[in-house]
């Protein structure tokens, strides 16, 4: 799934959330959840990965050009976005059979 897809989704919860909290008459509690429901993804998805994920990116290293370009591009902190992105470029070029 491309981030595009998981942003567009993510808005449409919030629009549906937004209405359901205008029904009911929280709006305030609604938006302040939603603020703090995007804050903590987009925090997820920015920290850095645990150290297995590490040994991942050394295991897969010089397998493929491309692969090496986005993991130097990554370099020395990696994020969790950034690792799931080399995962699919891998799983891209190497479909397991």
């Amino acid at each position: 799934m491309s981030l595009i897809i998981v942003i567009g989704i993510g808005l449409i919860l919030t629009a549906i959330f937004h209405f359901i909290g205008v029904y009911a008459g929280a709006k305030k509690v609604v938006w302040i959840m939603l603020v703090l429901m995007w804050a903590g993804s987009i925090n997820i998805a920015m920290s850095e990965v645990k150290p297995s994920g590490y040994t991942y990116i050394e295991k897969i290293k010089g397998q493929d050009a491309v692969v090496d370009a986005m993991i130097k591009e990554a370099m020395p902190k990696m994020s969790l976005y950034e690792l799931l992105r080399i995962k699919q470029k891998v799983a891209q070029l190497h479909p397991k059979k």
